[in-house]
């Protein structure tokens, strides 16, 4: 029970790894052949994978290739992973450390680790053997992805966020991109923990959620907007009706009272599609005391501002800018894309009246996020939206790692709705506002 057969001492890794995939694709054909498919529809998680190990262990007995324990181990849980999971990707979903994978083809798999990006040695066999994954993945959410339509969003059960592109348009060979998200979010704490932003900073956004205050989370991509929009629902009063919209449901709200929505893709025939501006409106009659919106990226942005300013109040929303301004302008653009040609005035009016803070995140040199704004929108000025940073995080450089490091400060303006706060029983005390250097990070 020492070397896999035919493979002296003298064998190279790479050749190895090819008797080892062999003997894994003729164990995995025959286990195939032998399951009982109305016996597999009768068990259920643990007890099914622990009946199929025993068949699979079998066939190892059975194999005339010989291998030895951590061998033998490593290949029924490949063939496990090939049977009930993603198959490579297995490997990578179970590091808790990862947070995004990238494939670029079958032999190319990178992840993000702490910031970084690195290669690994995953690999699968072909173009053949990632489509039957993708394929997996996109199906369990109702999705296709062929030749027809080579682009698709979709998520994993822990939440994970998919994005898959195909040939012909990946030159490469087929494209999946994970953002992970896990079954256990972050939480406050580990935002606090990781200096993402300060105490002082989370009991304004915490008032301003019981406020009711109406918040559009601003920042580019990967700068940890999802994880701080689940961050900020956990203040919601678990008596609030919420809706959420999503193009893929990767939201892991808290409360027990959540309807969610999630967009469909056209059919085969370019029908049946359903927009997020379809189910903006349509929910709207569904007397949602808050609206959610995973991110506003076209026409929905308009409705979702109407609502906003139609008693729907203490409502969220993410959008793809780099600064608080910048938000403001990329708002114009979403509502101008809704096709209504509206004066300039009256569209910034719009907002104005709709959004009252825009939290800022950033993606930093090195890897670390932070929340580098917490601006108020307090109003009009001719044509111009007038707005005021209450806190802010402040880049001194990058430290012996490559990674951004800098502080926190309050300005030491305190915020026009501090009326709406004390009304709704959220006292902060003066201090909180004072302007100062709050902590470095």
């Amino acid at each position: 029970m020492t070397k896999l057969a035919n493979s002296p001492a003298a064998l190279s890794q790479k050749d190895k790894e090819l008797e080892f995939e062999n003997i894994k694709r003729r164990i995995h054909t025959k286990l195939v052949d032998k399951l009982d498919l109305s016996r597999v529809g009768e068990l259920e998680g643990e007890v099914l994978r622990r009946e199929i190990r025993l068949v699979v262990e079998h066939l190892c007995d059975t194999e005339d290739t010989y291998l030895n324990r951590n061998e033998r181990d490593r290949l029924v849980e490949e063939v496990l992973d090939e049977t009930f999971g993603l198959g490579p990707l297995e490997l990578l979903l179970k590091e808790p450390t990862i947070s995004e994978i990238m494939i670029n083809g079958p032999k190319n798999v990178y992840v993000e680790r702490g910031g970084c990006l690195e290669k690994t040695s995953v690999q699968f066999r072909d173009d053949k053997h990632l489509m039957q994954i993708i394929d997996r993945i996109v199906s369990k959410v109702g999705r296709r992805v062929d030749e027809v339509c080579p682009m698709a969003d979709a998520r994993l059960v822990d939440g994970s966020r998919v994005n898959v592109i195909i040939p012909p348009l990946a030159l490469d060979g087929p494209t999946v991109t994970i953002r992970r998200f896990g079954s256990n979010p972050l939480k406050l704490e580990d935002l606090l923990n990781y200096k993402s932003l300060t105490p002082e900073m989370v009991m304004l956004l915490e008032g301003a959620m019981k406020a009711h205050l109406n918040i559009i989370i601003s920042g580019g991509t990967g700068s940890g907007k999802t994880t701080l929009l689940n961050t900020l629902s956990s203040f919601i009063s678990n008596d609030d009706r919420i809706v959420t919209i999503e193009d893929a449901a990767e939201l892991q709200l808290q409360q027990d009272h959540i309807v969610r929505l999630e967009t469909r893709p056209a059919n085969i025939e370019g029908k049946g599609q359903i927009k997020a501006t379809d189910l903006v409106r349509n929910c709207l009659r569904m007397r949602p005391d808050r609206i959610i919106i995973g991110e506003c990226r076209g026409a929905e942005t308009l409705d979702m501002l109407q609502a906003m300013n139609t008693g729907h109040e203490g409502s969220l929303t993410t959008c793809h800018a780099n600064t608080p301004r910048d938000a403001i302008a990329r708002l114009e653009t979403m509502i101008m894309m809704a096709g209504f040609e509206l004066p300039v005035r009256a569209m910034r009016q719009q907002i104005a009246n709709a959004v009252n803070l825009i939290v800022q995140a950033n993606r930093m040199q090195g890897g670390p996020r932070k929340v580098t704004h917490i601006t108020e929108i307090v109003g009009m000025e001719q044509d111009t939206i007038v707005m005021q940073d209450i806190f802010k995080f402040v880049q001194e450089g990058v430290d012996e790692r490559g990674r951004a490091v800098g502080h926190f400060v309050a300005t030491g303006i305190r915020p026009t709705f501090m009326g709406r706060l004390e009304s709704s029983g959220v006292r902060l005390p003066a201090s909180v506002f004072r302007e100062r250097v709050m902590m470095r990070g």
